[in-house]
C-alpha cells in the first residue's frame, strides 16, 4: 500500500521528511502516542541524545509493528526535542540510526522544541500516525 508523496516544487527539496503523504484508500489509521527512550521496565535507556532517539524511534516501531504494520507505513511523525541545538549538532548520527529503522522512508514530520518532557531524563518524544493495509474481502 505505497502512499503518494506530496512535494511541490515550490517549496523546494525537502531533506529528510515529505511535505505530504497521501495514503490510499483501504487503510486503518494507527495513532501512535508519544515514544520516549523506555525500555521495558520503562527505564530511559541511555543520557545520550542519539541512542534516546535511536530507542524512541524503535518504540513508535514496535506500536506499528504489533498493529500488523511495517516501518514505511508511517505516514506521519512528530518529533519534540527538548533542545534544537543537540538535535541538530547530532543530525549525522541521527540519519544513521533513521536508515538502520526506516531506510530511505520519510514520512511528513515536523519537529518541536519543548520546555521539558513528561519524564524528566526525556530528551526525545516521538508521536506518529502509520496507515496500516485493511483486509477485505471473502474468506
Amino acid at each position: 500500500m505505497p502512499f503518494e508523496i506530496i512535494n511541490p516544487e515550490r517549496l523546494g527539496r525537502p531533506r529528510g521528511y515529505a511535505n505530504g503523504v497521501l495514503a490510499p484508500a483501504g487503510g486503518a489509521l494507527l495513532f501512535i502516542a508519544g515514544q520516549i527512550a523506555w525500555d521495558e521496565r520503562q527505564q530511559i535507556v541511555s543520557t545520550d541524545f542519539v541512542a534516546q532517539f535511536e530507542r524512541a524511534l524503535s518504540n513508535v516501531l514496535a506500536v506499528v509493528r504489533e498493529a500488523g504494520g511495517a516501518p514505511e507505513q508511517l505516514a506521519r511523525l512528530v518529533i519534540y526535542v527538548t533542545d534544537k541545538r543537540e538535535y541538530c549538532a547530532s543530525q549525522k548520527e541521527i540519519g544513521a540510526c533513521w536508515r538502520k529503522l526506516l531506510g530511505r522512508h520519510f514520512p511528513a514530520m515536523a519537529l518541536v522544541e519543548v520546555k521539558a518532557l513528561l519524564e524528566d531524563d526525556a530528551k526525545v518524544e516521538i508521536e506518529g500516525i502509520a496507515v496500516i493495509k485493511t483486509v477485505t474481502g471473502d474468506k
